[in-house]
């Protein structure tokens, strides 16, 4: 059990949602947001970093919306839905861009197939997370 499972279970106001698309999300959001940044990162240590620009502006952006909808969704008292479903929404477009672009340079990097993986963990994570908060 994670410990944003831990906490929210034992959060005094409750959503009347189901926390498990919840929490898989706030757990994928983080360590997308992780794993964009270490991509990032690597993406600059390459010795084609020219060609990895558009890879490391989508890993930043893809990080810090992730961090961003972690955080919103992490916030119990006074839920707003309609800003976690934008939040949401955005965070799947970012993870969906981030995970094409480093699909792109998989075969020639570890880094970057990593990375598109979080993404597109993430983005189903999101996907689930926008249904469940629908129902």
């Amino acid at each position: 059990m994670s410990h944003a499972q831990q906490i929210l279970e034992t959060h005094p106001r409750t959503l009347g949602t189901p926390l498990g698309p919840l929490v898989a999300c706030i757990d994928a959001c983080f360590d997308c947001a992780q794993s964009c940044t270490s991509c990032a990162d690597a993406d600059l240590g390459e010795p084609d970093v020219e060609t990895m620009i558009r890879c490391i502006a989508l890993c930043d952006n893809c990080s810090d919306i992730c961090i961003s909808t972690g955080r919103v969704l992490t916030r119990q008292t006074e839920f707003v839905p309609e800003v976690a479903r934008v939040a949401l929404q955005a965070c799947i477009e970012a993870c969906r861009q981030c995970g094409d672009e480093c699909e792109r340079h998989a075969q020639e990097h570890e880094h970057c197939r990593i990375c598109e993986e979080v993404c597109r963990t993430c983005e189903k994570a999101c996907n689930d997370a926008l249904t469940a908060l629908a129902a």
